[in-house]
């Protein structure tokens, strides 16, 4: 048997975690962040996120909307009280736009 016993062992196995947490060798946990929709645009216009994050558009418009990036997301229709989750793409910057409103834009920062 190890010196020391069953219970040292696993007060060691604590000491690792937090000794873990303390060198910041494990992952932050995922925020997850809100973009509105409403008076025909989207707020904020720009957000900056870091990888692995979720963001969710809420529609707080009477119609519906879409969220495009060209070649990188496409939520297809938000009806009015609805919402669209995404997890962050891999880093970059993320011009998009409602397809439907072409003059409503913003850019999603993934760090």
């Amino acid at each position: 048997m190890a010196e020391g016993g069953p219970a040292l062992r696993r007060a060691g196995a604590r000491w690792g975690v937090v000794a873990a947490l303390a060198a910041g060798a494990l992952p932050a946990l995922a925020a997850t962040r809100t973009i509105a929709i409403e008076g025909m645009q989207f707020s904020p216009a720009t957000l900056a996120i870091q990888r692995g994050d979720q963001v969710v558009w809420v529609n707080r418009d009477l119609v519906p909307h879409t969220v495009t990036a060209a070649k990188s997301f496409d939520s297809g229709s938000v009806a009015p009280g609805r919402s669209w989750r995404l997890a962050a793409p891999k880093p970059g910057r993320y011009e998009y736009v409602c397809t439907l409103h072409p003059t409503m834009k913003a850019v999603l920062v993934v760090e």
